[in-house]
């Protein structure tokens, strides 16, 4: 299986893992140095810093000695704070619900398309039409998300717990894409336990290998702490894949990201 990492993403995974330790802005020419190091030409990173400027993620700077450099906006900073609790943390499964419930008029249905898009990107479950759910403790990011986009007037969020009719764990199995889910975790150890069991019995890594690694290693990780949101682990099938990948990602993040930021410091 070959995995795909396009530029733009890597670029998004850089400033989550390494990026924010910088003084100041990131130097294009440090950007395109550390992309190359993960496989990205120089014309990729250029055109892909371009399309995160647009979309407001990225701000043009100058570094210190006067080049060229990007900073992240504040809404970019506030998505990758969101993320660190999601992709590095362990919070508590809380035992609740949160329910979005919307209403968006007929002409304005572009918001009603961009609110379902963001509600199953920060892993929520579709219920029925206007109603989606997703574990309580995703309550403070949904909310952060919403304010950003300015979606705020046209939902409802209610916290409480699951009364019936059908047992929690069928509900479950239909609001969300189970075997899909466990897909994309088996994807990952497919792809990163067996790097991770190269590192337990070889050398240690230099710190441009363990960079390398690290950035791709977590390009591929940070995505299923969204597509998976934390469902409290008995509604979940007994054979579920996501507690060994988040093992290896773990263990990956132990060995290699310290190590790594010695060679993505500027």
């Amino acid at each position: 299986m070959v995995e795909q990492h396009t530029p733009r993403s890597l670029i998004v995974t850089f400033y989550g893992a390494y990026g924010r330790a910088f003084e100041g802005p990131v130097p294009v020419s440090a950007l395109i140095r550390l992309l190359g190091a993960a496989g990205v030409d120089a014309p990729s990173v250029r055109s892909s810093v371009s399309r995160l400027k647009r979309r407001g993620f990225l701000l043009p700077a100058r570094a210190a000695d006067g080049s060229a450099a990007y900073e992240l906006s504040r809404e970019a900073r506030q998505l990758l704070e969101d993320g660190d609790r999601r992709i590095y943390g362990t919070p508590p499964r809380s035992p609740e619900w949160l329910v979005a419930v919307f209403s968006v008029p007929e002409q304005e249905r572009h918001k009603r398309h961009l609110l379902r898009s963001r509600l199953a990107r920060l892993g929520f479950g579709a219920v029925a039409p206007g109603v989606w759910i997703a574990p309580a403790q995703l309550y403070e990011e949904t909310g952060h998300t919403l304010v950003r986009l300015h979606l705020t007037p046209y939902v409802e969020l209610f916290r409480g717990a699951h009364l019936g009719f059908a047992p929690t764990a069928e509900a479950v199995a239909r609001w969300w894409d189970l075997a899909s889910l466990a897909k994309q975790h088996e994807e990952f150890l497919d792809l990163h336990e067996p790097a991770l069991r190269a590192l337990q019995s070889g050398p240690e890594p230099t710190p441009e290998e363990a960079y390398r690694g690290y950035l791709l290693a977590l390009d591929s990780w940070r995505r299923l702490p969204y597509a998976d949101p934390g469902l409290p682990r008995e509604l979940l099938p007994a054979d579920w894949p996501g507690d060994r990948a988040a093992g290896v990602f773990a263990e990956l993040h132990a060995r290699l990201r310290d190590l790594g930021a010695a060679f993505a410091g500027p």
